[in-house]
């Protein structure tokens, strides 16, 4: 029987309750890798909203013109992380047990749908006249209604679903129904059935008019279906409901629809969010207070608007993520009052171990080294927030040790406790052993690296030249047992012969003198501040100097002092301070040392003075090519031995001089001006210019070594050259030009000092 009107038709669609975090919004930053098991489960529950629809519990009574057919969902939940927001896969260590949750919350959705078409079975039923027809099968996945009553094709007019009755030889399913046109009110438009909607109107959920014209107009906006005088389906309305709540400025949204006399009103019953009033955050220990109150200043007094709110989260997400730092938001909830809170998760530090591993196997083994000598080069810590910045200063100190070959840094979840273990996989290379080397110069060297396992490094050498030698031993503690302050302590002895010919050169019949050094001292470094460090120490030191048959002299052939003390060695015992400044480590970094020797007479014969010598340098890029200036400088006050004089000129000074050409006094300056550019592969090219002076200090030293060669006291030089990089260092060959018009080639291993 047809029916005769749709007065009593209604849709209903339950409450739509959103997460602050939904929403299509820029996704938040990723997770660090590594992040602990269950963070990231915390996480990906949060991705998948639970839906059940639940059919009508209440017995239906026989309709008569289909005015009691209702259509109800349940609760709709809009997750924190939206499909569009989903952040980067988990780690492979943690691949597993994700997966194994996504296959769960598959399962259990499929088995909600199972049940629901289960469910429905028998929860309506139809009647015409005094006949009762068996119970369709209301299909909610698809939206559909679907009857059984055989040999008859009716029509559900109005604002019915599509309604069909297929033959009682097939088994039931959805076909597509002819509408008919009854009162004007409804439209057939393909298998879903359309309702004429001749009102659209948004009202709170009480039904009455909102207060703020605003978020009127926001809802109204938000609509792209429901329009007056459009014909809708079920379908579409709940789109609408989902674009409505997507605006972010409603917490629910619930459409009704209501028989008037113009025609069905559509009414969208909202819950405006509330006004932001403050915020709240649990579970962050890192995090500044004022940079959470900075990322929500704006929002105060404002209605909460999710995708605004999603905005901050992202900032504060991103404030862990630029610092390395393993945490971001795990979820945020509206409490009344308007107050947001934040629930921040954090994954501190529970465990450090050292994993030794074989350099040839990468195999675990059994180390040298004591793993509290590796762990007390660690800045990260037992309960902090890991950092993978951190972390990486971290692994490269172990390195700089010394005495490792690869080192390297893995997170584990620390089961559930939402912490992280730090596993650090060490290679060692070899402790050491001898090396010998013959040619121009020969000699040969014992090294050990780790003495002890504690990293403690000695080392014994002799080389020797046609003209000088050294013979050395070096013990080195880089972080005495016990010290807080990462301080080394450093003990040496040295014998050297080196020649006398920067200050003292010339000599009749091109001898030439040696001066010889006897050295023994101690010394303590410590780290001042980031970049910067600190020496102190006492050197005692024997020096005199011998002819080229090894016999002591106390002048030279202009009759200038040799020694300060007048016989044929000076003593002296210095007190040594030096601070040093270092930029990224690189070549065109910034540097700047100064140090400062006071000689200590305590004893009448040992010499007193005081030294300052003090150097900078400074790089900057130009394009491709690297410009770097520097300067060194220093003076000396008291009695000292001549042969300490400052040489000016050569390869490490002025180029385009000799070794010591240009002067030699208590005082100089020396600056330098270098542009290099790249040529081919490791080749570089340089053009240079250079410029020393004693200041005028040549006749102070004892003697006046300088003015009795006719040396200048200053000069300058240019020209340009080629640089090699090799395991050696760089090698630099170099052609230069005086100020005297003199050419002449330098060659040295390394950079200038």
């Amino acid at each position: 029987m047809p029916p005769r009107s749709n007065s009593d038709v209604r849709f209903t669609s339950s409450t739509v309750k959103i997460h602050p975090l939904s929403g299509r919004n820029p996704p938040p930053p990723p997770p660090p890798p590594f992040l602990p098991h269950n963070l990231l489960a915390q996480l990906a529950r949060t991705k998948f909203c639970s839906i059940s629809l639940l059919p009508s519990q209440a017995s239906m009574p026989p309709p008569r013109r289909n005015s009691d057919v209702r259509i109800t969902s349940s609760t709709v939940k809009i997750p924190p992380l939206s499909d569009h927001n989903l952040p980067p896969p988990p780690p492979p260590f943690l691949a597993h047990n994700l997966l194994s949750q996504l296959a769960r919350a598959k399962s259990s959705f499929d088995n909600i749908l199972d049940s629901l078409i289960s469910r429905s079975l028998g929860s309506i039923r139809r009647h015409s006249g005094a006949r009762s027809l068996r119970s369709p099968l209301l299909c909610s996945a698809s939206l559909s209604l679907t009857g059984s009553q055989p040999r008859r094709q009716s029509i559900l007019c109005s604002a019915s679903l599509a309604l069909s009755q297929p033959a009682d030889s097939g088994p039931p399913e959805a076909s597509v129904v002819t509408q008919q046109k009854s009162g004007g009110h409804s439209v057939s438009r393909g298998d879903e059935e359309r309702v004429l909607i001749s009102e659209v109107l948004v009202k709170n959920k009480d039904g009455e008019e909102l207060e703020r014209k605003d978020l009127e107009a926001e809802a109204m906006a938000a609509l792209k279906a429901c329009r007056p005088n459009s014909a809708l389906t079920v379908q579409e309305v709940q789109e609408d409901v989902h674009r409505i709540i997507d605006s972010g400025y409603f917490s629910s949204c619930m459409p009704v629809a209501v028989d008037t006399r113009d025609g069905i009103r559509l009414v969208f019953q909202v819950e405006p969010n509330q006004e932001f009033q403050g915020v709240v955050c649990e579970g962050a220990s890192v995090l500044p207070t004022k940079f959470l109150e900075d990322a929500f200043r704006y929002e105060y007094g404002k209605v909460v608007n999710v995708r605004r709110l999603d905005d901050a989260i992202t900032a504060v997400n991103g404030w862990y993520m630029e610092r390395g730092l393993f945490g971001l938001v795990s979820g945020v909830e509206i409490l009344s009052g308007g107050i947001i809170r934040v629930q921040v998760a954090e994954a501190e530090v529970n465990d450090i171990s050292i994993r030794f591993l074989d350099r040839r196997t990468g195999e675990p083994t059994k180390g040298k080294t004591k793993p509290e000598t590796i762990l007390r080069q660690l800045t990260t810590k037992k309960g902090q927030v890991y950092s993978m910045i951190q972390g990486k200063r971290d692994v490269d100190t172990v390195l700089t040790m010394g005495i490792m070959e690869d080192v390297s840094i893995i997170p584990q979840p620390a089961g559930d406790t939402g912490k992280v273990d730090l596993i650090m996989n060490v290679v060692e290379r070899p402790s050491g052993g001898f090396s010998a080397g013959g040619g121009i110069s020969s000699g040969f060297a014992y090294s050990h690296r780790n003495v002890f396992g504690r990293n403690q490094k000695l080392n014994i050498s002799l080389e020797r030249g046609q003209i000088d030698s050294i013979y050395r031993v070096n013990y080195t503690d880089p972080w005495i047992e016990g010290d807080d302050k990462r301080t080394s302590r450093t003990i040496m002895v040295q014998n050297s012969r080196t020649p006398g010919n920067l200050v003292h050169g010339n000599q009749p019949g091109d001898s030439s003198l040696t001066i010889g050094r006897v050295t023994a001292g101690i010394e303590f470094s410590r780290p001042l501040r980031p970049k910067w460090s600190g020496t102190t120490g006492v050197i005692f030191q024997h020096a005199g100097v011998r002819d080229e048959k090894a016999n002591p002299i106390i002048k030279d052939r202009y009759s200038s002092p040799l020694t300060a003390s007048g016989k044929p060695h000076d003593d002296t015992l210095l007190a040594k301070l030096e601070t040093v400044y270092t930029g990224s480590g690189d070549h065109g970094s910034s540097m700047f040392v100064f140090n400062m020797e006071q000689g200590l007479p305590l004893w009448p014969e040992w010499l007193f003075f005081n030294r300052v010598t003090a150097r900078a340098r400074k790089g900057v890029e130009i394009g491709p090519a690297l410009f770097l200036l520097s300067v060194s400088g220093g003076h000396v006050v008291g009695k000292f031995s001549p042969h300490e004089a400052f040489a000016i000129g050569g390869t490490n000074s002025v180029r385009g001089y000799e070794e010591g050409a240009v002067g030699s006094g208590r005082s100089y300056v020396v600056g330098s001006g270098e542009l290099s550019f790249p040529l081919l592969g490791p080749v570089e090219g340089v053009i240079f210019s250079d410029y020393g002076t004693d200041l005028g200090s040549g006749p102070t030293v004892p003697g006046d070594p300088a003015g009795a060669r006719l040396k200048p006291g200053s000069g300058y030089g240019y020209g340009f050259g080629v640089r090699v990089d090799s395991p050696l260092g760089p090698l630099r060959l170099e052609y230069a030009f005086n100020d005297r018009r003199a050419k002449r080639f330098h060659f040295g291993v390394g950079h200038r000092n």
